[in-house]
């Protein structure tokens, strides 16, 4: 059986010496084995753009597409910005936020500021999920100008992230427990001072943060699920999907080394036999790394199902049929 694997790393605003030494202590001292771990700088960070890949969904509209390669809702735009997309675009007027730094001579926090008044404005649209446009001055339409904010907290000179690469068996904590009482919430707030978030946000003087921690600066982060964590040992860490045990599984289940590298930025999928779409992240999200395994070959199987030709849909439709039932046969042996 794959163990769970999770790639966890503290955030650059808390990394010292003395966290690095809580975060270690508390795994070690809860039964988690750390494989690995190390620093990654800004600079690698900045070069590599692993920040942008690992908020990709984000990210792709504000550094890593050009304009014309975004999925953009042409009546939408022009509702908003009373212009058409293709004329919008073919004048130049179309800026990722990258471009718009670049354009317009500010750094993050200055576009952030630009960004935020747009906003009051009300010159600005959401298009979906993370995607976002707005006429930051006339004629100029920026996408997500609020990342590069996020971004700049990652690759400011002399900053850094701290990784610990953790593995552990579901039987003694399952991944919902591992992130809600292990790392603790989001809010780090309302962390349990048990929780690695708890202890930080409670101790974060004596640690030697500058702030205390809040719901974007929380201390560390983790992967929600074990496909989340191969996805971000191979952006971090260039892990190999081959060799690294989750990644081996996957292919030896079935699943392309294709399928998992589109995987990776976190795609809609369509799946089940009711036609259910939603992020594959959030489909994989707190499972153990059995049921996420089953869930990934269902997922696989189902996608395959939509552009299988008749002869070979009952095939098809069996391979999604057992999958499904691992999964539902993992979940009721849970309760």
């Amino acid at each position: 059986m794959v163990k769970n694997a999770a790639f966890v790393f503290i955030k650059p605003h808390a990394v010292t010496d003395a966290v690095k030494s809580l975060v270690r202590d508390d795994f070690n001292a809860k039964g988690f084995k750390i494989t690995a771990e190390g620093e990654i700088t800004a600079d690698q960070i900045d070069k590599g753009m692993l920040i942008d890949q690992h908020y990709y969904a984000i990210a792709s509209k504000a550094t890593l597409l050009q304009p014309s390669e975004l999925n953009v809702p042409a009546e939408k735009f022009e509702g908003q910005f009373g212009i058409s997309w293709k004329q919008a675009l073919a004048e130049g007027k179309c800026y990722n936020a990258m471009q718009a730094c670049e354009k317009l001579g500010l750094d993050a926090d200055g576009l952030d500021k630009l960004w935020g008044k747009t906003k009051k404005a009300k010159k600005m649209i959401k298009f979906g999920g993370g995607f976002y446009c707005g006429e930051v001055a006339d004629g100029m339409y920026v996408f997500n100008g609020f990342f590069m904010s996020m971004r700049s907290k990652f690759v400011a000179p002399g900053t850094s992230i701290y990784y610990f690469t953790i593995e552990w068996d579901a039987k003694s904590c399952d991944w919902e427990s591992f992130r809600n009482d292990v790392l603790g919430p989001t809010d780090p707030a309302t962390a349990s001072t048990e929780s690695a978030r708890g202890k930080i946000y409670a101790n974060w003087q004596s640690l030697g943060l500058k702030a205390q921690p809040d719901v974007g600066d929380n201390g560390v982060h983790a992967s929600a699920s074990p496909f989340e964590a191969l996805a971000e040992r191979m952006n971090w860490l260039g892990a190999d999907m081959a060799t690294d045990p989750f990644g081996a599984a996957m292919l030896s289940a079935g699943l392309s080394a294709d399928t998992i590298k589109a995987w990776s930025v976190d795609p809609q999928v369509t799946f089940g036999p009711t036609g259910i779409k939603q992020s594959l992240f959030d489909t994989f999200e707190d499972t153990n790394a059995d049921y996420n395994l089953a869930l990934a070959c269902m997922v696989d199987a189902s996608g395959a199902a939509e552009s299988t030709a008749a002869p070979e849909s009952n095939t098809t439709s069996l391979v999604v049929a057992l999958a499904a039932g691992v999964a539902i046969g993992y979940t009721i042996a849970r309760l």
